[in-house]
């Protein structure tokens, strides 16, 4: 058994100039070296594929030629798909460009994969950071759910298991990740890390949260109507399940009181314009 197999890690990006840079260069940090890059824009109108191409060009010999940039879209589903069709990694890692991982994750990753055949697939622990009031609040509100196995996603995949689940479903925009993830549960056991990403939410606003939650919630009816049967499924839209996490954890909640309620009225809010595209879908 080779024990260094070539991780394949795959990026798609839209307009991500703003925080590519930082996710290709802890990338290039990782203690684990066997490594390729693969990008796949979706038609940016910034300067994302620049800065893969800068990247490439200031990088050493041996990463010129590991890092790759495609385009295809229309959505990440597609883009992700298409990545893996055309790594050569015997392992997948797939994450997003507002991502950063901590200098040991796949190393970890491909220890715990590899000493326990059993697990086809890990969970990597997310932490939200980002600048002002609200990101605080998103940051809190992700911090509920480490742990939390119905509202965590596998990032790391073997191949074969993930060609054996057939991939990202290119017809989910919206809740993509547990789609994948349920159905690679039932081909074998999920494990998980203890070394974190980091998910860089920037400077987020109240109103850009709510109107992105509703953009994805006209979506999110194409993943329930996929799984409505799954009990994960169940748990993932129920409002009071979600408020009951929160407060089962009273300390954490309101250690710091301002940023606890200002989280509840943040996720209120983005319930309700959630349920309201949602409804709009299902008419």
């Amino acid at each position: 058994m080779n024990s260094f197999p070539l991780v394949s890690v795959i990026i798609p990006t839209r307009n991500s100039a703003q925080f590519l840079e930082a996710c290709l260069q802890s990338i290039k940090n990782q203690t684990y070296k066997n490594i390729e890059i693969i990008v796949v824009d979706n038609n940016s109108t910034d300067n994302t594929k620049e800065i893969v191409r800068s990247v490439i060009a200031r990088s050493e010999a041996t990463w010129q030629s590991r890092i790759f940039i495609f385009n295809k879209g229309p959505e990440r589903s597609t883009q992700r798909n298409y990545g893996a069709k055309n790594a050569n990694g015997k392992y997948f890692l797939f994450i997003d460009s507002d991502m950063e991982l901590t200098p040991k994750v796949i190393e970890e990753c491909v220890k715990i994969i590899q000493s326990k055949n059993d697990i086809s697939a890990l969970i990597i622990p997310e932490k939200s950071v980002g600048i002002g009031f609200w990101a605080q609040c998103k940051t809190l509100e992700r911090s509920f759910y480490v742990g939390v196995s119905w509202m965590e996603a596998v990032r790391f995949v073997r191949k074969d298991t993930y060609i054996q689940a057939g991939g990202y479903d290119e017809n989910i925009v919206s809740g993509e990740d547990w789609d994948l993830s349920q159905r690679i549960e039932k081909l074998g056991n999920i494990g998980r890390i203890e070394d974190i990403i980091f998910h860089n939410e920037g400077k987020i606003s109240l109103w850009k949260t709510v109107r992105k939650k509703y953009y994805y919630s006209q979506e999110f009816l194409k993943y329930l109507k996929k799984n409505q049967k799954e009990e994960k499924a169940k748990k993932q839209i129920g409002i009071l399940i979600r408020y009951r996490l929160f407060f089962s954890h009273p300390l954490k909640l309101f250690k710091n009181p301002l940023l606890g309620f200002g989280m509840l009225f943040m996720k209120t809010c983005e319930f309700g314009f959630g349920g309201i595209g949602y409804l709009i879908t299902k008419k």
